[in-house]
């Protein structure tokens, strides 16, 4: 099971990458737009840039965003302020490390809970983006699958291996 989650998690956070390069590669796109439009302006023309390039990059990075964290939860990237227990004995540091993991999964169910809340009164609100018109309430999926996820390597990592801090 743990290397299935691994697997999973691993997946997530380059399906998040390769978000991330879509709205590079959109970026640059219009970005070239608006400086082809300052020289087609020169000669009486214009070009313009891409409808619905706020959409789709506040769209889209609202799902890559998240999709980051259960990846930094496995690898232990998150922060970690050891200065005031160091001094404290290896297994009062592990039990405390278990006792703020147990509440990083937790607070991580929360929040997929409330997002699951938001996702289903965006849809039956109907909600759609302002330019494109696309439905909104998909685009909490990859939140809540993020968050399970972040949750489940928090969870894992509290029960079977606290790490030392």
């Amino acid at each position: 099971m743990t290397k299935l989650i691994d697997q999973a998690v691993t997946a997530w956070a380059l399906a998040g990458g390769l978000l991330l390069i879509a709205i590079t590669a959109v970026t640059s796109l219009n970005v070239g737009a608006l400086i082809l439009n300052r020289v087609a302006l020169l000669f009486g023309e214009s070009v313009s840039g891409l409808p619905g390039y706020e959409d789709f990059v506040r769209l889209t990075i609202s799902c890559a965003a998240l999709m980051f964290f259960p990846y930094c939860q496995m690898q232990r990237g998150h922060v970690v302020v050891s200065l005031f227990v160091s001094g404290l004995p290896a297994f009062v540091r592990r039990g405390l490390t278990r006792f703020w993991l147990a509440l990083t999964a937790l607070a991580a169910v929360f929040l997929a809970g409330w997002m699951a809340v938001g996702m289903a009164e965006t849809r039956a609100d109907q909600a759609t983006s302002s330019i494109l018109g696309w439905t909104l309430w998909p685009f909490y999926l990859p939140g809540i699958v993020s968050l399970v996820l972040w949750a489940l390597v928090a969870a894992r990592q509290s029960a079977f291996d606290p790490g030392e801090v």
